[in-house]
């Protein structure tokens, strides 16, 4: 036993001391006996240099056009979208919705988030003038097609679609979150079908959810709107 504690004493056992490495700027700030706010600072100044040399010698890469072309298998970045009868140009990531590109790539903050899974419509917008849900449909998957939201419906002096004056005077908004949806499938409806039924109506709308449960005030609207057209 006391030969053991002796072996201990003297560094011998089985776990070697760690030693600093003999280079480097943290092994400097060590052999200085630096603050620690020097060795965190050190710490820092070497990450960014090492950063800093992988930016610049492999950001030079992808120059040729060549290179800037897609890799085999993925998708391209930068699209050019029609929206409301302009051109953007985007940067979209593969998975990307076209509910958050309209509201949080371009601003157009109509277009309402609600359940993000197929099911509200408070999501609604039109592409080629079919209704859809923008929470669950990729952009890349529309690119080339027109594609209309809430915004789009203005007047050029600024006025409002038929449908928006009609939902204001049926008073078919109460908290107003799923409206948006809602005109966006009426104004669908109406421009392929401008008499509509009711029941005709009721079925255009029935994607539609309103917690609020203002079906009727939101089909009056609707044929208040094919009326004044």
């Amino acid at each position: 036993m006391a030969e053991e504690k002796t072996a201990v004493t003297a560094g011998a056992g089985p776990y070697p001391e760690p030693q600093i490495d003999a280079g480097g700027v943290v092994a400097e700030i060590g052999r200085s006996k630096a603050s620690r706010r020097k060795f965190i600072k050190g710490v820092i100044a070497s990450g960014a240099a090492v950063s800093s040399a992988g930016y610049v010698f492999g950001g030079l890469s992808g120059c040729t056009p060549a290179e800037q072309a897609a890799a085999p298998g993925g998708v391209e970045r930068l699209l050019s979208l029609d929206v409301n009868g302009q051109t953007r140009r985007v940067d979209i990531l593969p998975n990307e919705t076209l509910a958050m590109t309209l509201r949080y790539k371009l601003g157009l903050t109509g277009t309402k988030l609600g359940c993000d899974r197929g099911e509200c419509g408070a999501c609604t917008v039109l592409i080629d003038g079919v209704p859809n849900y923008s929470c669950s449909t990729l952009t890349h998957m529309v690119r080339n097609r027109a594609i209309r939201t809430v915004e789009g419906l203005e007047g050029p002096n600024g006025e409002l679609h038929p449908v928006q004056q009609a939902m204001i005077d049926e008073l078919g908004p109460q908290c107003g979150f799923c409206t948006p949806g809602q005109i966006m499938s009426a104004v669908a409806l109406l421009e392929t079908n401008p008499n509509p039924t009711r029941d005709e109506a009721r079925l255009a709308m029935s994607g539609n959810l309103c917690r609020c449960g203002a079906y009727d005030h939101y089909l009056n609207s609707v044929m208040r709107a094919a009326q004044n057209a």
